[in-house]
């Protein structure tokens, strides 16, 4: 998505289907000539929660932002936002929505005060509620030193908490997030997420696509991968851990110097599909890959049968970003070739 885009927001309890997801979607399909950006996506996003959407460039994800946002029409399929259809009811959706883009979309000429001031007048907002909302989002942004400068004079961080800010002037039901912190410093990128559980604290569902694995792990409750187009894996961030399978065992013998002897000998034993272990030597730790119970078993029966005194075992999950790497075959950061992407095509078709 080329930019931050603010959608009419007013207030409202409505939702007629009196579900508790905000957010369902339904064998939803979208194309771009011969490219298929949406092929059949499932998605539920339960109330007053995030939904991290993770995927490669050209999944799909900024796609599936915009169609429920209303920027887009699907070829096939439904979705619901708040309780209204997507297609159908689209003046009353935008009215309980706001949405995000990568960068920051202000009026640069204007000083950040009057950018929001404006947004609530647009929105319908009196004069007094909109005076007073915006005072109160500049407070809450840490932006109201800067409030009466022009935001060209913002820094990049101070832009994007400005367009998050412009997001919920209208006290959004529902907020889509399309990778929000990119090109943030991680100073910036932690104050974004602050603001972002604070929304959530407030009610707020947020869908956020990202593509920064500390990010999903920070802020969602849950995840969906897409990839081409496709749903390709959904859950809570351990479920999905357990799913990719192995584990790693991190032993801490209390003498250090028996770390490589540990090592030696569990390699020597050949324990069935048991990988290479590896010696960490900063924290003092042998590190054990271990793909069932049984080798779980094995690994600390032989360390207690050859007398090595332990300081102590743990186990852990894999890293979010092994996760991805096992689900789409990449990194999350992995570069694409140079064929047109899913969003450069969709940049084109809108």
């Amino acid at each position: 998505m080329g930019g931050g885009t603010v959608l009419p927001m007013t207030r409202t309890d409505n939702n007629p289907g009196g579900t508790s997801h905000a957010v369902t979607v339904r064998g939803l399909v979208k194309h771009y000539g011969e490219t298929k950006a949406l092929d059949g996506v499932d998605l539920d996003v339960r109330e007053g929660t995030v939904m991290g959407v993770l995927g490669p460039n050209g999944a799909g994800k900024t796609t599936l932002v915009r169609i429920l946002s209303t920027l887009l029409a699907p070829d096939a399929g439904q979705a619901t936002v708040a309780g209204y259809d997507v297609v159908r009811q689209p003046r009353q959706l935008r009215r309980v929505i706001g949405l995000t883009g990568q960068y920051a979309s202000v009026d640069e000429k204007l000083p950040g005060w009057e950018n929001l001031y404006l947004i609530g007048r647009l929105l319908d907002l009196p004069r007094k509620e909109a005076r007073a909302r915006a005072d109160e989002l500049l407070e809450r942004f840490s932006l109201t030193e800067a409030a009466r400068r022009p935001a060209s004079t913002y820094s990049g961080g101070m832009r994007r908490r400005l367009d998050l800010a412009a997001s919920m002037i209208g006290r959004p039901q529902v907020l889509f997030l399309d990778e929000p912190t990119t090109g943030l410093d991680p100073r910036t990128r932690n104050e974004v997420w602050d603001e972002v559980k604070a929304m959530v604290g407030d009610g707020v569902t947020v869908l956020l696509t990202t593509q920064y694995m500390e990010e999903a792990e920070q802020l969602a409750s849950e995840l969906t991968v897409v990839d081409r187009g496709k749903v390709i894996a959904g859950g809570r961030i351990e479920e999905l851990k357990a799913k990719v399978g192995g584990r790693t065992l991190r032993v801490r013998p209390t003498d250090p110097l028996e770390l490589r002897p540990l090592a030696t000998m569990l390699d020597d034993l050949g324990i069935t599909g048991l990988a290479a272990t590896t010696v960490d030597t900063d924290t003092g730790t042998l590190l054990v890959p271990v793909l069932s119970d049984e080798q779980l078993t094995a690994v600390v029966g032989a360390v207690t049968a050859h007398g090595i005194t332990i300081s102590s075992i743990t186990t852990e999950l894999p890293s979010l970003d092994e996760v991805f790497l096992s689900l789409t075959g990449h990194r999350a950061s992995a570069p694409q070739d140079a064929t047109p992407t899913i969003d450069t095509l969709e940049e084109v078709a809108v």
